[in-house]
């Protein structure tokens, strides 16, 4: 039997033994909370900070959406996405237009300014994604993420990626 430590386990994993509880729980836990934490700050200058980006993000990566629509597919209470897309839109970041189908509603479409913000946001995001993994080499970081998304889609197939980040972002909503 040998006695070297393993390089890949901590010090407390390796002092708890195989019958301690799994630190999956907590490991997830401090790892949405600082990604949260510099995930809002690296948001601050967007109007609503994180659900912001996360509304901006929705409204590029995707067709046009109603307001209504978007309002249900991120889980935002529709009173609180028209005073968020006011701000956006009073940013200059998207813009409502008629829809050609139902005059009656409104498709919320990113400016030219809203995709160049969203284009450094997401940088930032990314930077501060990579200063909270840090501990990791580069190939670690690709396949933590890599690895996260399948545990992800496996454990909650049906979500919205978009809805569960903005929940996740502010619970308050």
């Amino acid at each position: 039997m040998s006695t070297t430590a393993d390089p890949t386990r901590s010090t407390a994993e390796t002092a708890a033994g195989p019958d301690a509880p799994s630190p999956l729980g907590w490991s997830l836990a401090a790892l949405l909370r600082e990604w949260s934490t510099r995930v809002a700050a690296a948001c601050a200058d967007v109007p609503h900070g994180g659900r912001g980006y996360e509304v901006l993000a929705a409204v590029t990566h995707d067709a046009p959406p109603t307001q209504a629509a978007l309002a249900a597919r991120l889980g935002i209470d529709r009173t609180v996405m028209t005073y968020l897309l006011d701000e956006l839109a009073g940013c200059g970041l998207v813009e409502r237009q008629p829809d050609p189908a139902d005059r009656r509603a409104r498709r919320i479409v990113v400016t030219d300014h809203g995709r160049a913000v969203l284009a450094d946001l997401d940088a930032r995001v990314r930077v501060a994604e990579d200063e909270l993994l840090a501990g990791l080499d580069h190939a670690e970081r690709d396949a933590l993420r890599h690895l996260l998304v399948r545990a992800a889609t496996g454990a909650a197939p049906g979500d919205d990626r978009c809805a569960v980040v903005a929940r996740v972002v502010d619970p308050s909503a």
